[in-house]
C-alpha cells in the first residue's frame, strides 16, 4: 500500500488519473553507446511532465536500458504523486505505465525472484517491482508504434513524428 504522509491535507475535488509512457533507445549514442531514457506523464489526459536524457550507465542489453528508464520514470512519478497529495489533490487509483518492451512488462510481477547479475539493474528491477506490489503503478505493454515516448528517444519518420505530436498537443 502507498504511504500517504500524515501531514497531507484532506483531498478535495475530483480524483485525478495519472498515465505514463516510458521508453529507452538502446545504445543510440554512437560515440559513447549510452542509451536514452524518455517518458511522458499525463494528468487527466494532459501531458504535464516529460523527460529525455542520456543514461549514466552503458547497458549491454535493451532489457537493462528499459529497466533503468522505467526506474527513473517510477521515481519521477512517485515524486509527482507526493506533490499532488501535498496540494490536496486526490489521485484516482494506480498510475498506468505503458512501455513497449514485453520482457520488462512480464518480469515486473509479484514474484520476488530476480536473476539479474548487474547490481544497478537488480536495483532498478526491485524498485519498479516494489511500486507495482504496493499498488502505486500498473505496468502494461504498449506496442512500439503507439508509444508516445518514442518522440523523446528516437529519430522518427515524419508520419510517426506528426502522429505523436498530434497525440501530445491536441
Amino acid at each position: 500500500m502507498e504511504t500517504i504522509p500524515s501531514n497531507a491535507p484532506e483531498p478535495r475535488g475530483r480524483p485525478m488519473q495519472i498515465n505514463m509512457f516510458c521508453d529507452a533507445a538502446h545504445a543510440n549514442d554512437h560515440v559513447t553507446r549510452r542509451s536514452t531514457t524518455g517518458f511522458v506523464i499525463f494528468l487527466q489526459g494532459t501531458p504535464i511532465l516529460w523527460y529525455s536524457k542520456r543514461q549514466n550507465t552503458i547497458e549491454s542489453s535493451t532489457f537493462g536500458s528499459e529497466f533503468v528508464a522505467l526506474k527513473i520514470a517510477t521515481e519521477m512519478m512517485e515524486g509527482l504523486r507526493y506533490r499532488l497529495r501535498m496540494m490536496g489533490i486526490p489521485i484516482s487509483g494506480v498510475t498506468n505505465t505503458f512501455c513497449d518492451n514485453g520482457s520488462v512488462v512480464s518480469n515486473v510481477t509479484p514474484d520476488p525472484t530476480s536473476t539479474l547479475t548487474k547490481k544497478h539493474n537488480a536495483i532498478a528491477y526491485h524498485k519498479v517491482r516494489e511500486t507495482v506490489a504496493a499498488g502505486v503503478q500498473r505496468i502494461a505493454h504498449e506496442k512500439g508504434k503507439y508509444n508516445l515516448s518514442d518522440l523523446l528517444t528516437k529519430n522518427l519518420p515524419v508520419y510517426k513524428h506528426k502522429d505523436c505530436c498530434a497525440c501530445l498537443l491536441y
